[in-house]
């Protein structure tokens, strides 16, 4: 078993790992001590800096009694020019895991293609599994569900916007999401969604339309890593595409404001809200953590049974 996409997983597992996150945030809570891992390693190996998926995937298997190996993107021979498939292959005989940050979704293909061992998908230019998967928790831990719930997307169609997609997809909650012109989602993920029956993904121009009665707003950087030398262009691009004071009160008046991190302020998000009475995103970034111990014991432990 891998964890690619959020496609990967029906909502069973979802719902699944959802409950197995918040149960292991709150027995860590308690101090109630649970290792299931004990003698495991997890293989991290980031070609995009980190600070939230390592730290986060780190201390998930030291609260679960395993390890972690860090292999940055000066630290293994891939830099050096070997092929992926050859890492693969090699790494899968020292750990019991993968967790892969890389740019394009083939490369971690290939890791899922060549590894024995169960590959995560950390980051890729075209999906964000984990965050979103973290998100969706904190939805049911404030929101006491995501049926009904009316989610938005303000900003660019990234992999963070696909993984949502992707999400609303398989658990039906309404999704409505507001990207500039050429910053759409992936289009083959979002015709997919909205083929399926019964499934409300809107994509619109405005944000203003977007956030209307909406109970969760969400949004990312204008410009993600690898994209640094758009930055001027996308801000010119993006203008209007800002979660702020305005923009909430549109919403229900009991939204909640979620952001992945890292904030740009004032330019996705302003100080105002971000650091608001609606937001959650300190929460979201905690779920992280015990999110990713859910995934890790589901994949180590769950699936070796």
């Amino acid at each position: 078993m891998n964890l690619l996409a959020v496609s990967d997983l029906d909502k069973a597992r979802i719902d699944g790992l959802i409950q197995r996150a918040i149960t292991l945030k709150e027995r860590h809570k308690k101090g109630i001590p649970y290792q299931p891992l004990k003698g495991k390693a997890l293989g991290l190996v980031f070609e995009k800096a980190s600070t939230r998926t390592r730290v986060s995937f780190e201390m998930a298997m030291l609260h679960l009694g395993g390890n972690a190996v860090f292999l940055g993107p000066k630290d293994s021979q891939i830099g050096r020019g070997e092929p992926v498939k050859d890492t693969a292959r090699v790494l899968a005989r020292y750990v019991d895991a993968m967790a892969i940050r890389t740019f394009g979704q083939e490369i971690i293909d290939e890791y899922a293609r060549y590894s024995s061992v169960p590959v995560i998908n950390a980051l890729t230019d075209l999906h964000h599994p984990c965050q979103v998967l973290s998100d969706v928790m904190t939805i049911v831990e404030k929101k006491g569900g995501y049926e009904g719930v009316k989610v938005c997307w303000i900003g660019d169609g990234n992999n963070m916007a696909n993984s949502w997609i992707e999400a609303a997809m398989i658990l039906g909650f309404e999704l409505r999401l507001a990207c500039p012109e050429g910053y759409e989602p992936c289009a083959k993920i979002l015709g997919a969604a909205k083929a399926k029956a019964g499934v409300e993904i809107q994509t619109v121009k405005s944000p203003e339309e977007a956030a209307k009665d909406a109970d969760v707003l969400s949004t990312d950087v204008w410009a993600s890593m690898g994209q640094e030398a758009e930055q001027a262009k996308r801000a010119r691009a993006f203008k209007g595409y800002q979660i702020n004071s305005r923009l909430l009160s549109l919403a229900e008046k009991d939204a909640i404001v979620m952001h992945c991190l890292p904030a740009h302020r004032e330019e996705e998000i302003t100080e105002e809200v971000l650091e608001g009475p609606g937001s959650v995103v300190w929460d979201e970034a905690e779920n992280r953590l015990h999110m990713q111990k859910a995934i890790l014991e589901w994949l180590l432990v769950e699936t070796a049974v």
